[in-house]
C-alpha cells in the first residue's frame, strides 16, 4: 500500500480511479476544445477494459463478480450497484415496502413506480416490469392496493392505489423492517470500518 505524508496510508477506490481515467480519455483536451462526447458503447467497452487492467480479469470472469448479482458490470453499467439491487429486489424484502410508500403519496401507475424507484436510488438499481408487475397483482389479490385503467377500452394503462388495508399492512411491515434496516446499517459501517482496519481483530463486531 502506498504512504504518503505524515505516514499515512491512500486508501484505494476505484470508482475514484475510472472517474480520472474518463476525464483522461474524454475531459482532457486542448486549450479551448470542448469535451469528447463518447457513445454509450465507448464508454462500456472503456469500463471493462479498466477494470480489466485494475482486477486482472474482465468483470465476467472475476471470482467475486462473475456471478448473477453482478450481470450489469459485465456490460460496463458503472451505475448499477448490486447491493442496493439486491435490498430493492422482489426476493430482497424492500421493493413491496417501497411501493406501498410510493402509493400512499398518491395513486400511481407501474413505469412511475419504477421510475421512482430508479430517482430515489440515484440509479443504482432500475425496477424492471418483471418485478413490479407481479407485484402489484399480489398486492391487489390481497387487497393492499386497488388498480383501474385509466383507458378500460385501450387497458393500456393501469394505475394503482392504496387501500386502507394497504396503509395498515405498510405500518406493520415497517414496525417488522425498519429496526433491522437501521440495524443493518450498523453491520455495514461495521464491516466498512473494519476493511480499513489493519488490525482486524480490534475491529467493531459485526452484530
Amino acid at each position: 500500500m502506498t504512504r504518503h505524508g505524515g505516514g499515512r496510508s491512500r486508501r484505494r477506490n476505484f470508482w475514484s480511479e475510472w472517474d480520472e481515467e474518463r476525464k483522461r480519455r474524454w475531459e482532457t483536451r486542448g486549450e479551448g476544445m470542448p469535451p469528447q462526447r463518447p457513445s454509450q458503447a465507448e464508454m462500456k467497452t472503456a469500463w471493462r477494459e479498466f477494470f480489466q487492467q485494475f482486477s486482472g480479469e474482465m468483470p465476467e470472469h472475476h471470482w467475486a463478480f462473475g456471478g448473477r448479482r453482478f450481470t450489469p458490470w459485465h456490460q460496463g453499467d458503472v451505475e448499477f450497484n448490486p447491493f442496493v439491487a439486491h435490498l430493492f429486489s422482489q426476493g430482497g424484502g424492500l421493493l413491496p415496502l417501497i411501493v406501498l410508500r410510493l402509493l400512499i403519496d398518491k395513486p400511481r401507475y407501474g413505469n412511475e413506480i419504477m421510475s421512482l424507484i430508479s430517482e430515489k436510488t440515484s440509479g443504482r438499481w432500475n425496477a424492471n416490469p418483471g418485478a413490479i408487475y407481479p407485484l402489484m397483482t399480489t398486492l391487489e389479490e390481497r387487497g393492499l392496493v386497488e388498480g383501474e385503467w385509466e383507458d378500460p377500452i385501450k387497458r393500456t394503462v393501469r394505475v394503482y392505489k392504496i387501500t386502507e388495508a394497504g396503509k395498515k399492512e405498510f405500518e406493520r411491515v415497517k414496525a417488522i423492517v425498519r429496526p433491522k434496516l437501521e440495524e443493518a446499517a450498523d453491520v455495514f459501517q461495521a464491516i466498512v470500518n473494519d476493511l480499513d482496519n489493519d488490525d482486524s481483530s480490534q475491529g467493531e463486531s459485526y452484530i
